[in-house]
């Protein structure tokens, strides 16, 4: 089976499993874009938008991931978005210890069926995750994203080697356009780990 099928087969598994908020929610928000991308950018989970239509980065903070990847030559064919929750929290609330680990298996496949040799987490969730290396009783002990944000790390994750860039989640410069220069110089270094031949 080829990427797209793999994906395919392991959204219809999430589809049919009993994970939590799956009763509050309206969809299923897997991810989008290309199933052969190198590069992953991945986020805390689905918003009000992202739940009523089943995609992932479709609302506000959407448009500017879309300005993101624009700046820096980048589409949805050749990145591929997603959360680590597969699920809207209700009232777009923090994710739960619980919940999260209950969801980190469906990510990890995505993972590994795409190999990514970068990762972009966007947000506080999506950074401490893969700092804590997927343990998620560790997010807690690591460093927040103001301190972080656009420094990149090679992490080992899954047995994976990935470089990992961490990002200001894109819902956060809407309420604090402080944060538009740091976004902006952070896009820079992405734009040079992307044109890496590596990425090819």
């Amino acid at each position: 089976m080829d990427n797209r099928e793999l994906l395919k087969e392991l959204e219809d598994q999430t589809r049919k499993e009993d994970l939590p908020l799956k009763d509050s929610a309206k969809n299923l928000v897997f991810g989008k874009g290309s199933p052969e991308a190198k590069i992953m950018f991945i986020g805390e989970a689905a918003g009000r938008n992202e739940d009523e239509q089943g995609l992932p980065f479709v609302g506000a903070a959407g448009k500017n991931l879309d300005k993101l990847l624009a700046s820096v030559g980048l589409s949805l064919n050749e990145v591929y978005i997603t959360n680590i929750l597969k699920y809207r929290p209700p009232e777009n609330r923090a994710p739960l210890q619980d919940e999260i680990k209950a969801h980190t298996p469906w990510l990890v496949g995505q993972i590994k069926v795409l190999q990514p040799k970068v990762i972009c987490s966007l947000g506080n969730y999506a950074t401490k995750f893969f700092l804590a290396n997927g343990i998620v009783d560790n997010m807690d002990k690591q460093p927040g994203i103001t301190s972080i944000h656009g420094k990149v790390r090679i992490i080992e994750f899954e047995g994976l080697k990935i470089k990992l860039i961490p990002l200001f989640h894109p819902a956060a410069i809407i309420y604090n356009q402080k944060l538009k220069v740091d976004w902006e110089n952070d896009m820079e270094i992405v734009k040079k780990e992307v044109s890496q031949k590596e990425l090819s």
